[in-house]
């Protein structure tokens, strides 16, 4: 997943979609990741997070909740 974020950054996109990107990593890593896309994002880049982990979510601007494929909040 690193890689893969790390190959993600090299071309600068505008946006970023990350499905679950802490996944399999483990609680140091996935501070670090973490860290990175927060870091990003205050330099401009959009970052698009899907996680089930509350506390991810809730270190974001902003939560969107889906439920059976539709916006509950």
């Amino acid at each position: 997943q690193r890689v893969a974020i790390a190959r993600a950054l090299v071309s600068e996109p505008k946006l970023i979609l990350a499905d679950e990107p802490t996944g399999a990593l483990d609680s140091t890593t996935s501070g670090e990741v973490l860290s990175l896309l927060k870091e990003v994002n205050k330099q401009g880049m959009t970052i698009i997070i899907v996680t089930h982990e509350k506390e991810i979510a809730e270190g974001t601007h902003r939560i969107v909740n889906l439920k059976d494929g539709e916006i509950i909040t």
